[in-house]
């Protein structure tokens, strides 16, 4: 148990420190290989190479049962409505038409598979791939919280989900680069779907500063409490999630003093150290994985595009939107503001609030795919 705390503060610590410098080959390798990514081997290649079997120490219970509901709680609470509200509706609209392609696809996928073609379909839902595909649902919505809850609840086996999440992030970073080129090219697609919207001339913000000691001492005895609660009265996982998802809500918003950098950054913190802990039990056997699911996890991503373009444009909405809401929802918080402000540095704040939308809202999409898959496919 020992070692597998220090091993787990280790990681954490060093995936802090990389994720914080500067030096270009370090961002150039981060670019490809994200440092939520290394929390997640680190620990399996000390295990592997020291001989430890570290799979079944209580610290895995204790991630389930505290850390991953702390997490749900502090970044649920990170949203604040009154900022969504800038925003205006069309761009919220595209962004959840891209949330709802995400979540549905799989569903689609399996009915155009079941008919079409029985063998394909044999090998991605009979076989179980199709629980890795629900965990890509949360990370592309929600972010590593969503893909994390996911997994417990899709019972993605870890061979599966280290694969998965190994093609996840080498799509995304492809299609970060792609959203660059887009977003600079946005005017030019509006002339070609004959969009007049023009861009806003937003004035800068941010989603909150940094409060005092009395909002800081406040914000965190509020969530430890409530954490306590949770574990005392609230046994089901799932249950646990939901409701700590909705109570995470409510703080955000009604609690004026409420200190939304300090939950965000603190469900970062605890992300990864979630991570650093499943990176314990990771086994390195078992990393193949089908063609076939490759090629279908393209098609679902650039469906996802290809469905907010056409929303955008029924809208009248700018094109620059569609890359930033993509970004939200695909890339999340550090991705879409960068790519935002290839564009327009004003809409970044903006940019932010869309992936924090997104941070909440991706377990629930993917508790959607999960109860679709297992009523209609399965």
């Amino acid at each position: 148990m020992k070692t597998a705390i220090f091993i787990t503060l280790i990681t954490v610590t060093f995936v802090k420190w990389i994720d914080s410098r500067q030096e270009k080959w370090i961002k150039t390798i981060l670019d490809w290989f994200p440092a939520i990514l290394f929390a997640y081997v680190i620990p399996a290649v000390v295990c592997y190479t020291g001989g430890m079997d570290l799979s079944g120490v209580e610290l895995h219970g204790w991630s389930k049962n505290i850390i991953m509901p702390l997490a749900i709680l502090t970044v649920m609470s990170a949203l604040s409505f009154r900022q969504l509200k800038m925003i205006g509706w069309k761009p919220i609209a595209v962004f959840v038409s891209g949330s709802a392609i995400i979540a549905l696809m799989p569903v689609f996928i399996g009915w155009g598979l079941k008919w079409f073609y029985p063998s394909l379909f044999a090998s991605v839902f009979e076989e179980g791939y199709w629980r890795g595909w629900v965990t890509m649902v949360g990370s592309w919505i929600g972010g590593s919280t969503s893909q994390l809850v996911l997994k417990e609840i899709a019972q993605c086996p870890e061979g599966l989900f280290v694969t998965i999440l190994v093609m996840d992030n080498v799509m995304v970073n492809i299609w970060t680069l792609l959203m660059f080129q887009f977003i600079k090219k946005s005017d030019g697609w509006n002339n070609f779907f004959g969009i007049k919207d023009k861009v806003v001339d937003f004035v800068p913000d941010h989603i909150s500063e940094d409060g005092g000691l009395r909002e800081n001492l406040l914000t965190g005895s509020i969530v430890i409490v409530t954490l306590i609660f949770s574990i005392v009265f609230i046994e089901p996982f799932l249950a646990k999630i939901l409701i700590l998802s909705v109570i995470g809500l409510l703080f955000g918003n009604l609690f004026k003093w409420w200190n939304h950098t300090l939950v965000l950054r603190a469900g970062g913190i605890l992300i990864i150290t979630i991570m650093a802990i499943l990176g314990l039990k990771l086994k390195f056997e078992g990393f193949a994985i089908p063609l076939s699911i490759i090629g279908l996890s393209i098609f679902w991503l650039i469906s996802h595009y290809v469905v907010m373009i056409l929303v955008a444009w029924k809208l009248n909405l700018h094109m620059a939107w569609i890359p930033i809401a993509s970004m939200a929802n695909v890339g999340g918080i550090s991705t879409a503001p960068a790519v935002t402000s290839a564009y327009n540095e004003e809409w970044m704040p903006h940019a932010i609030i869309l992936a924090i939308l997104s941070m909440v809202s991706g377990t629930t999409w993917g508790l959607l795919t999960v109860w679709l898959i297992e009523t209609w496919i399965v």
